[in-house]
């Protein structure tokens, strides 16, 4: 089973870089399986010249094999998304099913436009509050966890993002495992 699947997206990837990386370091060091999506295709090419490789196609990302979706910053990353409806419709169909959603920077907006932050404590990149619907905004917060869903602030949030995410696939040992790791 793929324990995380990451969306990527050419508009989101330049400010996706430090994100993706911090988040596959803390993932990949824990042993979680993930698979990063590519919503235009297999070669993703951020607006800086560099090229990703996507393990699946969006239309690939089964929601029955996922226990997490984790969505990206960026405003380009977050336009893209908004406007794909299959996207959506697997966002939709993992909440359903109660899979973990995970969104960093801009993303957790696309969480706030779906109705899934209502009334719940999330965080977003500063500035972008009012467009967080009726959730219950954490200022100064790096990370918050409010049921099955985690948000996260900005890119520079990304590790301590990652290691929530890695305890909340492998348990708290796990991510303090990982934090030793790499010394942080």
């Amino acid at each position: 089973m793929v324990k995380a699947y990451f969306t990527a997206c050419e508009q989101a990837f330049p400010a996706q870089r430090t994100q993706l990386r911090r988040l596959s370091l803390a993932l990949r060091r824990s042993g979680v399986e993930g698979a990063l999506v590519g919503l235009e295709g297999h070669q993703v090419t951020g607006g800086h010249g560099i090229t990703v490789q996507a393990d699946l196609l969006l239309e690939e990302a089964d929601p029955d094999r996922m226990e997490m979706l984790v969505l990206p910053g960026g405003l380009g990353g977050v336009e893209s998304i908004q406007m794909n409806l299959f996207a959506l419709a697997l966002i939709q169909r993992a909440y359903d099913r109660g899979v973990y959603l995970a969104a960093i920077c801009a993303g957790p907006t696309i969480l706030a436009n779906q109705g899934f932050l209502d009334r719940r404590r999330a965080v977003c990149y500063p500035g972008m509050e009012d467009e967080m619907g009726s959730a219950v905004v954490q200022k100064g917060q790096s990370v918050v966890v409010d049921g099955h869903i985690i948000t996260a602030r900005a890119a520079g949030s990304a590790f301590d993002f990652g290691l929530k995410l890695v305890e909340t696939l492998k348990g708290a040992e796990t991510a303090r495992q990982v934090q030793r790791s790499v010394h942080y």
